[in-house]
């Protein structure tokens, strides 16, 4: 079965961001590679960009949520986008309550953590640094 792996990108941010979902999901990042670590002849990298992340990466589960601060030449990326949203599905209640109440410190919440009309267990929101998020728990087979 295919698997699939959110990408988001940043102003800058990253590795911040990065750090503050490795501290609520747990685990280790398997990869984090910087602009200056790219650098060549061909592939100059302006010395604002040298420390920015190119790509990182962040093990959850069977999934790999991973990430990249967007060079400035190519503009800045909408923190405010609202056309996606990643969803976590939970094995418990504790576990759904556990990420939520994490991942939601310093962003807005748009859904309360609560029984949905649809028989599950969900909430939403946006975290401090624009990724809008959905934390659902069904117990249901």
């Amino acid at each position: 079965m295919a698997t699939i792996n959110p990408y988001i990108n940043f102003n800058g941010n990253a590795e911040e961001a990065f750090t503050f979902y490795k501290s609520v999901f747990g685990g280790e990042f398997t990869n984090i590679a910087r602009f200056k670590d790219m650098e060549s002849p061909e592939f100059k990298v302006a010395e604002a960009e040298a420390n920015k992340i190119m790509h990182i990466a962040l093990p959850i589960g069977k999934n790999v949520l991973m990430g990249n601060d967007v060079p400035e030449f190519m503009g800045r990326t909408n923190e405010n986008e609202n056309r996606s949203k990643i969803s976590i599905n939970c094995e418990s209640k504790e576990e759904a309550d556990r990420l939520f109440n994490g991942l939601s410190v310093g962003g807005a919440v748009e859904m309360p953590m609560a029984d949905s009309p649809w028989g599950s267990y969900f909430g939403m929101f946006r975290d401090k640094y624009g990724i809008e998020w959905m934390v659902d728990y069904s117990n249901k087979v």
